[in-house]
């Protein structure tokens, strides 16, 4: 789920929760990339994993021709990228949030970590 069912804006994560020991950690956290695709996405992300990047095999497991296949590619990594421009805008605004004194280096730095795939 990477967008609201009520509006349709994207939803954060503001809570984490262990399952073991009931300790909850509650602030501003981001999703991965992988995670705010679209779920069809996702799934063609998932499908070429599991097909070691052969896209011919993926293309029939979808039962769709390879130059569809490609366009929903093309279409996943423009996806991809723009993401990624969009989190290297947010890192750049994390950085000028610190030189404001609006949030702490060390919560400039796990956030950043986070946009980057780091935990």
């Amino acid at each position: 789920m990477n967008q609201c069912a009520n509006c349709h804006g994207p939803v954060q994560v503001a809570r984490l929760s262990c399952p073991a020991c009931g300790l909850s950690y509650e602030g501003r956290f981001h999703l991965p990339r992988l995670a705010r695709l679209e779920p069809a996405q996702q799934a063609l992300v998932e499908e070429i994993v599991l097909a070691a990047a052969n896209l011919k095999e993926v293309a029939g497991s979808q039962e769709i021709s390879y130059p569809t296949l490609k366009k929903r590619l093309d279409a996943l990594i423009t996806a991809l990228r723009d993401l990624r421009e969009e989190d290297g805008a947010r890192c750049q605004s994390l950085l000028d949030e610190v030189e404001a004194g609006a949030i702490r280096a060390e919560e400039a730095a796990r956030l950043i970590r986070e946009l980057n795939g780091g935990a």
